[in-house]
């Protein structure tokens, strides 16, 4: 048996034992550090298209007192009456927050 083989064959019990492809188990030999994870590009189709205007409303909130600022609760209700957005409290309330 050549050294070749005999690898392989290593490769393959490793890979059957902790039950991983054999291509993980040549990654995990190659380099003990793991690659970086990708982290997928999101989008927010939802909110997409009103993003800038609750921007536009919370900058100029700024200006006015404390109690006159919008709420997460209100942005949605204006979203919804002005613009007639089909979206729910809960995702303009995160989007308020950042």
């Amino acid at each position: 048996m050549s050294r070749v083989e005999l690898f392989e064959k290593i490769r393959r019990e490793l890979a059957r034992n902790h039950e991983v492809h054999r291509r993980t188990v040549r990654k995990a030999i190659a380099s003990a550090v793991p690659p970086e994870r990708k982290s997928p590009v999101r989008v927010a189709p939802v909110l997409g298209p009103w993003k800038e205007t609750i921007r536009g409303w919370l900058s100029e909130d700024l200006g006015v007192p404390a109690k006159q600022r919008h709420t997460a609760r209100r942005v949605w209700e204006r979203l919804v009456a002005e613009h007639d957005a089909d979206i729910a409290g809960r995702r303009c309330g995160r989007t308020c927050g950042r």
